[in-house]
């Protein structure tokens, strides 16, 4: 049994195929369709490189290289619909692999950014990825008008084929000419108006190997002598490993020893040592067991005697205090202070787990001249980085392999997690390769967690019912008590909330916690997007507005606001006279260039059940690439943003987090996943935004709304399951 191997690729392929077992039925368009391979980091290409993003091969294949990681985002098919799009060739002539990370290092940041991260690859990135394609086809133009003796304006570049009068040549043809041609000036991009493939419904490329199992992610990796390792850290973050008694192991099945791995002075980034104990045994089964079984003794410090309520308590404390001042106003103040209809709440958010679900795990195989990595990160590059710091060696000896990633949602980043270097380590220990993998519990108690966030919201309102001043407080925790304004702090989305609010005054926090944090989908609006949506409608029932037609009117002027709530208001149907038992609320978040409105439809029974019926979105990103794909990452938002404000939340006791499964950190089952209608408002001309984000934000106000029409229970924290929602 120790060496019992049952993949999830075995599951399903032997369910498959099993007769009177389980049949999944998928049905996956494949006709005029791209394509990439269950591995596509080892892609053979027959062709001549045009440039560093794409290859011409002579059967007509164009094979595109993609900088970024695919977890499920779509992000391998937007870079090969923006590519194919500019370079103009017929989408099922494409291919898309991985592009070497160890090569956009060696050659100064070819690539210019392989981080996936922030929903940015097409809000931000599009424009050097599309001038890629529109670069490889002016030079395939420039090559054949050499070649024709005519000028290159008189040559035509479509679907693969150039064409000048009588004269024609498929692209490959003219490749390793255009290889070599230098232009005097890089072409601009295409405008929206004039794609022929972006904006069309597009599947996405790693789905049919993902259906079928064939689908190779870091967890799935192989290597010839790999030894396995199972890793503790200290339960409670930066504690101190005090001794471990390896002799109580020894003679365990499998064991190749334990090791104790040290966090190194002064250094408490995402992707850092802390102290833990690593067993490396003969198959993880057995370095687990093993571990489970050794005696380990830990100096927890200070930090095991915080739990949820001192955090709580002392939230409320700290929110009772001035803090940095990044918005003044005085004025608003005065204007409270002599109001006579004063509206205020306070309200906070826990520490949250990113729940990929490919655990935490890394294969690392250090030898005399080369080092190989196989990590989970959303910035391949940067696992070269940190593995070539972690054993001293010259980055260029060290080689990422950038497989599929079971889901990423800001906890990969950079290297996001420690387990990289634990792999590397060891494996410099050992002189073989080495599979560290991390057990559930592990990976949710090591992850680095969405901050805490508490906020103490005040107004006041004049006598048409809308606020005059508003003064705002908040609250942010973080392991190096960031002192910044940006996306992942306490200012944002408060500070800059888009209501037209005369008078504002605001202050934040930053606390210092013992609890590694880092982004999260959605950074900073996750949390703060609740807490500014939630009191916009206290702000509104206050006032006697409606509040889908108070925000309307609190954004007179912001023309791309205006767009979302009046189609939110024309597509969801809002009501507010339901009956008792049945809501419907509203919210609307600003991230990551895009602005999302969500309109929730709940119900809940006389004894407190929730039942989230409907989520409608709608969403102005400036543009969509592929509507499809745009209509995936909506609904994965949803889904994504409502487990964790209605069945999540770290627990934390004695300074540890001790909800680190599925059996008690919960996320939304298929039978209480609502429907999601998306639809899209869109701006186009010069905005862009993202798309893997924006849509969850607003879903946790808009639940909470809701819920409160349904029941008149104000829900000011989460996760919805801690409240009462019963009602008579």
């Amino acid at each position: 049994m120790t060496d019992l191997n049952l993949s999830r690729r075995f599951f399903v392929q032997s369910s498959i195929g099993a007769a009177g077992g389980l049949l999944l039925g998928f049905h996956v368009p494949q006709a005029q369709a791209a394509k990439t391979e269950s591995r596509p980091w080892t892609t053979p290409t027959k062709g001549v490189e045009v440039n560093a993003w794409l290859s011409l091969d002579p059967d007509g294949t164009v094979t595109i290289r993609v900088p970024h990681t695919e977890m499920g985002q779509g992000g391998m098919t937007s870079v090969a619909l923006m590519i194919a799009e500019e370079l103009d060739v017929e989408w099922s002539k494409v291919q898309a692999v991985f592009a070497d990370p160890n090569r956009h290092l060696r050659n100064d940041k070819e690539y210019k950014v392989m981080s996936t991260h922030g929903s940015q690859l097409v809000w931000l990135q599009h424009p050097h990825i599309m001038q890629a394609g529109a670069s490889a086809r002016e030079r395939l133009k420039e090559a054949a008008a050499l070649a024709w003796g005519v000028p290159r304006a008189q040559v035509v570049a479509k679907q693969g084929v150039l064409t000048s009068g009588a004269r024609r040549a498929a692209y490959a043809e003219f490749a390793a000419a255009a290889a070599n041609v230098k232009l005097t000036e890089e072409p601009a991009i295409k405008q929206a108006k004039d794609w022929w493939l972006l904006g069309t419904d597009v599947l996405r490329l790693d789905i049919p190997h993902k259906v079928n199992g064939s689908a190779q992610y870091a967890i799935d990796t192989r290597l010839p002598g790999m030894v396995y390792a199972a890793v503790k850290a200290s339960p409670v973050p930066w504690g101190k490993l005090k001794s471990f008694n390896a002799d109580a192991i020894k003679n365990r099945p499998g064991v190749i020893g334990a090791f104790e791995l040290r966090a190194v002075a002064g250094k408490r980034g995402q992707p850092d040592l802390q102290d833990a104990v690593a067993v490396v045994a003969t198959s993880w089964y057995r370095a687990k067991t093993a571990l489970d079984l050794l005696p380990v003794e830990w100096d927890f410090g200070e930090a095991a005697s915080v739990n949820n309520a001192s955090l709580s308590a002392h939230a409320k404390k700290v929110l009772g205090e001035t803090g940095l001042m990044t918005k003044e106003d005085p004025k608003a103040l005065e204007a409270i202070a002599a109001s006579k209809k004063v509206v205020t709440a306070d309200y906070e958010r826990p520490f949250e787990a990113h729940l990929r679900m490919e655990p935490i795990n890394a294969t690392v195989h250090v030898q005399d001249d080369r080092v190989d990595v196989w990590s989970p990160t959303q910035d391949q590059s940067a696992a070269i980085l940190l593995v070539a710091d972690q054993l001293g060696v010259d980055p260029k000896n060290v080689y990422a392999h950038t497989m599929f990633l079971g889901g990423g949602f800001g906890g990969n980043g950079a290297g996001g997690t420690g387990v990289t270097r634990q792999a590397a380590e060891l494996s410099k220990r050992l002189k073989r390769p080495v599979k560290v993998l991390w057990s559930r519990e592990e990976d949710i108690a090591q992850d680095k967690q969405r901050p805490m966030a508490a906020a103490r919201m005040t107004a006041s309102l004049g006598a048409n019912g809308l606020p005059e001043a508003i003064n705002t407080r908040a609250l942010w925790y973080s392991i190096d008590k960031m002192n910044q304004i940006g996306p992942a702090t306490a200012d944002y989305g408060i500070r800059n909330m888009p209501y037209n609010i005369a008078l504002r005054h605001h202050e934040r926090h930053n606390v210092e916690t013992h609890v590694p944090s880092s982004t999260h989908r959605g950074p900073g609006a996750n949390q703060t997007g609740f807490i500014t949506e939630v009191f916009a409608d206290e702000m509104a029932l206050a006032g006697g507005w409606n509040p889908l037609d108070w925000r309307i009117e609190m954004t007179k002027g912001k023309d791309d606001w205006q767009r979302v709530l009046k189609t939110l208001k024309e597509k969801a149907g809002y009501r507010t006279d339901l009956k008792k038992g049945e809501g419907m609320g509203v919210a609307v978040v600003e991230c990551h260039g895009t602005i999302a409105a969500a309109c929730a439809t709940v119900s809940v029974s006389r004894g407190g059940q929730l039942t989230v019926e409907k989520i409608v979105i709608v969403a102005d990103c400036g543009h969509v690439i592929n509507p499809r794909g745009a209509v995936e990452q909506i609904e994965g938002a949803v889904v994504y943003e409502l487990s964790h404000a209605w069945l999540g939340g770290l627990e934390m006791r004695g300074g540890r987090f001790v909800n680190t499964n599925f059996d008690s950190y919960n996320i939304l089952r298929i039978d209480q996943t609502p429907e999601v209608e998306a639809h899209f408002a869109l701006t186009g001309g010069k905005k862009w935004g993202g798309m893997g984000e924006p849509a969850g934000p607003p879903v946790p106000p808009a639940v909470a709304n809701a819920i409160f029409a349904a029941t008149g229970k104000r829900i000011r924290s989460t996760p919805f399951r801690l409240h009462d929602l019963s009602w008579a």
